[in-house]
């Protein structure tokens, strides 16, 4: 006798899960939203920055007479246009030549403390040695110590090696109290660094200096830009250290010829206008250029695992 089973029914996919009605609608909307509400954000954090640039390129009568924002009746109005306002302020008021001197001051005060913090970061990362993880707690504790304790002690220093007043006294304090974040910010990114590249150049002899030089620094390029972005805004803006450790005279940088100007010109709105934006376009460049590094430099290393 012989028994027949009964065809198996046929499998049935699970049918998924039922999707809320209106979703993509919803996330529709929502987008525009942010995306309206982060448009009004950059126009007003943006308008004082245009009535700054309208300001200064308008005569000194029109400047009197009425606001920046008339020009949007006739933007075309040629006659209310002028660049003498830049041309004074760059030869008569000493804007051209402290200028120069912030360059001067930004350029070696933001370099120095990234070559050193970047080998000081190798060190603390890659190398072994005693005391390691405590020397790197101290330079990190640096953080808290404010840079105006630290003025009369190196005022004094400087007096004896002779270099107060000169763009070396400003370098150096500069550099000094930007190594401990650079060395914070280097140092994380790194260890996120893949350990087998390190090994691969060992295997293949290849020095610390090697490494560092051809395979580190290529791959820290986010963190660097993250950190020169901080280090070149700080120094450009500063104007105590420079008032300080420089002063005005010949050696004067673009802040405290800014504010020299605030003091002598009073009302002359057309010139200190101009001087302000002139002291604002080089870190504008700097961010607008590297703040693609940004994110991404200052969040690498942060999260582990």
């Amino acid at each position: 006798m012989t028994t027949t089973t009964p065809p198996l029914a046929p499998e049935t996919e699970p049918e998924p899960p039922a999707k809320p009605s209106g979703g993509k609608p919803r996330r529709g909307v929502s987008t525009i939203i942010v995306r309206i509400a982060l448009l009004v954000m950059v126009l007003v954090w943006t308008i004082p920055t245009i009535g700054l640039l309208v300001t200064s390129g308008r005569e000194p009568e029109v400047v009197s007479n009425s606001g920046w924002w008339s020009v949007l009746s006739s933007p075309l109005d040629f006659t209310q246009w002028t660049a003498q306002n830049y041309e004074e302020v760059f030869t008569a008021r000493g804007m051209g030549n402290a200028f120069l001197n912030s360059l001067v001051v930004t350029i070696p005060a933001t370099v120095i403390p990234i070559l050193v913090a970047a080998f000081a970061a190798y060190a603390f990362t890659f190398m072994k040695f005693p005391g390691r993880d405590v020397f790197f707690i101290v330079l990190v504790g640096l953080l808290v110590v404010p840079l105006q304790v630290a003025f009369i002690p190196l005022l004094q220093i400087f007096g004896e090696i002779g270099i107060v007043g000169t763009f070396p006294a400003v370098w150096l304090a500069h550099a000094a109290f930007g190594m401990p974040l650079a060395v914070y910010l280097l140092r994380n990114y790194m260890e996120g660094l893949p350990g087998e590249v390190i090994e691969s150049a060992k295997v293949d002899g290849a020095s610390h200096f090697v490494t560092f030089w051809r395979l580190i620094i290529p791959m820290s390029t986010p963190a660097l830009a993250a950190y020169a972005i901080f280090q070149f805004l700080w120094v450009w803006n500063d104007l105590l250290v420079a008032l300080i450790f420089l002063g005005p005279g010949d050696n004067e940088v673009v802040t405290v010829n800014l504010s020299t100007l605030v003091g002598t010109l009073g009302s002359d709105w057309h010139l200190l206008t101009a001087a302000a934006f002139i002291t604002m376009i080089v870190p504008m460049i700097v961010f607008l250029s590297l703040q693609r590094y940004f994110v991404r430099g200052l969040t690498a290393g942060s999260v582990k695992g």
